[in-house]
């Protein structure tokens, strides 16, 4: 008996192949997210810095006009960065979002010819046991004849 064959195992291949190049992307994707919220994390830490300083220089009994101005500056940058960050963060996420819905697509292509293959390989298996069955009856009847 020769081993089953699935017709379209090169297709199945090629899924499988796209399923994992599209899981790699979305982890690259997850990787980028991920180093983007700790450049967030990064600024709102510099952000307290400077307003620790801030209310320190404020707190002294001489103040500096100047420091001060720059101190404020410096926070209104800080605050700008934040709001880009976070959309950065937001669109990074929709990208996610996206790729997250290419992957389930994918994965689900590669379960229908798994299924596919699957049941073409029980019905072989199934017809080839039907075919032993039937030899195997010619077998017995032929010797209970002959005897």
């Amino acid at each position: 008996m020769k081993k089953f064959a699935f017709r379209l195992q090169a297709v199945l291949d090629m899924r499988q192949k796209e399923l994992e190049q599209k899981q790699q992307e979305m982890a690259s994707i997850v990787k980028k997210l991920n180093s983007q919220i700790e450049e967030l994390e990064f600024i709102h830490s510099q952000e307290a810095q400077a307003l620790t300083s801030l209310e320190s220089i404020c707190n002294e009994s001489l103040l500096d006009v100047t420091t001060i101005s720059s101190s404020n500056g410096y926070l209104m940058k800080l605050g700008n960065e934040v709001k880009k960050q976070l959309r950065v963060i937001q669109n990074t996420r929709l990208i996610l979002k996206a790729k997250q819905l290419e992957v389930q697509e994918a994965y689900k292509k590669v379960k229908v010819l798994e299924k596919l293959k699957e049941k073409q390989e029980k019905a072989y298996y199934k017809e080839f046991e039907v075919k032993a069955a039937k030899e195997i009856d010619d077998i017995v009847t032929t010797r209970y004849k002959v005897s």
